[in-house]
């Protein structure tokens, strides 16, 4: 599956993605809001992961690459959130991560728009949601830009942090298929 924008494809994963990945997720400022930085070798074994929630699923995270000089810029999709320590598992959840050159220049956006439209016109999903830790303001702007709805009642501690963790906290945002296609 490509799913492509006016400036951006996104395509299934190939093995010239895992370099410029590993470099993305061994970055301290891309991984902020992340427990740590990854290893190259835990970074191809998520590749390697998002490859098969594409196999299995039809669907998942694809590398981004933009169209005017092929270059990777990272991950953006929607994937199956089926982990029942989640309260509001199962869910489909849009989300990217892009290498820091790519900031700022409305392509998780512009990226998430299109898995979204995907999601809903083609998969027929009733809601997807986003999450991420309180502090992610970058991301939660891009949330609500997308139309994401956000009710502090859905707010969490992130079940798989340890207690007292920064970054436990997380919110919630939801987007009805109605909503999006206003």
């Amino acid at each position: 599956m490509i799913l492509e924008t006016p400036r951006l494809v996104l395509a299934p994963w190939t093995e010239r993605d895992l370099a410029p990945f590993a470099a993305l997720n061994g970055d301290p400022e891309v991984m902020r809001y992340f427990p740590r930085t990854m290893s190259a070798e835990e970074s191809d074994a998520l590749a390697g992961r998002l490859r098969a929630m594409w196999a299995e699923h039809g669907y998942g995270f694809s590398a981004v690459r933009r169209k005017a000089d092929d270059e990777f810029i990272g991950m953006v999709g929607i994937q199956k959130v089926l982990n029942p320590v989640y309260s509001f598992a199962p869910a489909v959840e849009v989300g990217w991560r892009l290498a820091r050159p790519f900031w700022r220049q409305g392509y998780a956006g512009e990226a998430a728009r299109v898995a979204l439209a995907w999601g809903f016109d083609v998969l027929g999903l009733t809601e997807i949601v986003a999450f991420t830790t309180v502090t992610n303001l970058p991301s939660r702007a891009v949330m609500t830009h997308l139309g994401m709805s956000y009710d502090p009642a859905d707010d969490f501690l992130h079940p798989l942090l340890p207690e007292n963790h920064p970054l436990r906290p997380y919110v919630l945002y939801r987007l009805q298929a109605e909503d999006f296609r206003r």
